[in-house]
């Protein structure tokens, strides 16, 4: 962590050394990961950009990319919890490290009111202690406190766990930076040990 640009630097001066290069990163690295960093840094530098089985981009500055997707965490997540997406939802990181506060609690303020399913990413790290509890107030505003919440801490991975409470119990969950939660819309609910949302077809056929 905080290494990002240093990493994509390196990767990308050895490409146009005529290197080829990986960057890793856990989840998929189209969402909160490296690739637009990558992108972005070439637009920057004004490097030329083509996909693997585009021109030769040898004799000028340039560099072939190629984004490999992966599992991304929630996705991972919700498959531990049950079927918490299969309706429409939007994903926040809740780290204002590079997003101010303010544009966050707007996206968190609009999304509990259009009734989304609510993905949040970063709720909470050692030097971030605040923010999780002050989303809770934004979506409580527009949820019942007895809403469905589903917890996956370290998904895939060793020690992995998962937790389903109500919205007026998540501020005083325990997570952390690996954790992902699942605040559910009106229409979520929990069956057993699982969390989901329906698709609506119980309303449109018998099931």
């Amino acid at each position: 962590m905080k290494k990002e640009v240093d990493r994509v630097r390196q990767a990308l001066d050895r490409c146009l050394q005529g290197r080829t290069c990986a960057l890793i990163c856990s989840g998929d690295p189209g969402i909160y990961a490296l690739a637009g960093l990558v992108l972005e840094s070439c637009e920057q530098r004004g490097i030329r950009v083509v996909r693997p089985q585009e021109e030769d981009v040898s004799g000028i500055t340039g560099v072939r990319l190629e984004v490999v997707p992966g599992i991304p965490s929630l996705a991972a997540g919700a498959s531990l919890l049950g079927a918490p997406l299969t309706h429409d939802f939007a994903a926040i990181s809740l780290s204002d490290l590079l997003t101010p506060w303010e544009v966050i609690e707007n996206r968190l303020e609009a999304a509990a009111r259009a009734d989304f399913v609510i993905v949040l990413h970063n709720p909470k790290s050692k030097k971030r202690d605040w923010q999780l509890a002050r989303a809770c107030e934004i979506i409580l505003a527009q949820r019942s406190p007895n809403t469905v919440v589903g917890i996956a801490t370290k998904a895939m991975r060793p020690g992995q766990r998962t937790r389903i409470i109500p919205l007026k119990e998540l501020h005083l969950a325990e997570v952390g930076m690996q954790s992902v939660v699942f605040v559910g819309s009106s229409r979520s609910r929990q069956y057993l040990e699982f969390m989901f949302t329906p698709r609506g077809y119980a309303e449109k056929y018998e099931i």
